[in-house]
């Protein structure tokens, strides 16, 4: 695993651990109550090493001593994994040394392999300052931020993979599941687009990233069926400005074909010709691009005023 996240610096004046207590061994057994209970009153850092390795030789000493420098601000416990296997093998340990840092019972940060002491003093100083109530954005919001940026960008590769390490700390990060769906569509992999969704639990289906995911798998799907008909559906648009049923079809096409604004237009015009055609179809398909580009889009926010504008003109 990759460190997500570094730096920072500790606060004085707030209480942390007692001295006596920064680092100490632990078993299964006690892992709850040594790290996740633990963690509810100060970041723990777990160190996953075994006798046998080198490196984990090497960062035992320098992780202790910049645990202990930051004056109960943090702890540190250390497992050995030759002891506790079945506790490794459910915290995914590959390769040692593997630390873990976590904070009100959760994950928040960690990395595998030495690092120099410096690396070392700027991770506990940022989870000094979790724990104080100082931080910025949490690690996960910020590989949040990261992958999004790589998807906008048009690299899924890259955005795909930074939602699997985010689902490797929080298989139910709805944002997580919704962003590897979008990537799934991105590349044509609907199948594996629909595996992500439905394990959604039913009472988070109509969260906003979930929704928007379904949304657009959905067009996806509309968008394949009308795939390399869009030269034929303009021309019947053109011969017949009315016939809403191609117009229709159209505004899918272009949409699945990333002409989102061309898509807009075509059912926005629907709307104004005949607002309850077939049900209020258009509308409702208009809704439907909105959850897929998401809320805050430009594109959603500019075509929410035109329709507003269409519907109480």
């Amino acid at each position: 695993m990759d460190q997500l996240i570094g730096g920072g610096k500790p606060s004085a004046g707030k209480p942390g651990a007692p001295a006596g207590d920064l680092v100490k061994d632990t078993t299964t057994a006690s892992f709850r109550a040594d790290v996740l209970d633990a963690s509810m009153q100060v970041p723990v850092i777990v160190d996953f090493w075994a006798p046998w390795c080198g490196p984990c030789k090497q960062l035992g000493p320098i992780i202790e001593k910049a645990v202990k420098d930051a004056r109960g601000a943090v702890k540190l416990v250390k497992i050995n994994v030759d002891e506790n296997q079945e506790l490794a093998a459910q915290m995914r340990i590959q390769s040692i040394p593997a630390v873990y840092a976590f904070f009100q019972g959760r994950p928040v940060d960690g990395f595998v392999g030495a690092q120099p002491e410096s690396a070392l003093k700027q991770f506990i100083q940022k989870l000094a300052k979790l724990g104080a109530g100082e931080a910025g954005p949490s690690p996960i919001d910020e590989a949040l931020e990261h992958a999004e940026a790589a998807l906008k960008e048009g690299d899924h590769e890259a955005a795909s993979a930074i939602f699997a390490q985010i689902l490797e700390h929080e298989p139910d990060n709805l944002k997580a599941i919704g962003g590897m769906v979008r990537c799934c569509i991105a590349v044509g992999e609907l199948d594996q687009a629909r595996h992500f969704l439905s394990q959604v639990p039913a009472a988070k289906a109509n969260d906003p990233a979930i929704a928007g995911a379904r949304a657009q798998i959905e067009l996806a799907e509309a968008g394949q069926k009308a795939a390399g008909q869009s030269q034929e559906l303009r021309a019947r648009v053109d011969a017949n400005p009315k016939d809403f049923e191609a117009r229709f079809a159209l505004a899918q096409a272009l949409f699945a074909g990333g002409e989102r604004e061309g898509g807009v237009d075509q059912l926005l015009e629907i709307i104004r010709a005949n607002r309850a055609w077939n049900e209020e179809a258009a509308r409702k398909e208009l809704v439907k691009f909105f959850e897929a580009m998401g809320p805050t889009d430009p594109l959603t926010l500019s075509a929410r005023r035109r329709l507003s504008s269409i519907l109480f003109s």
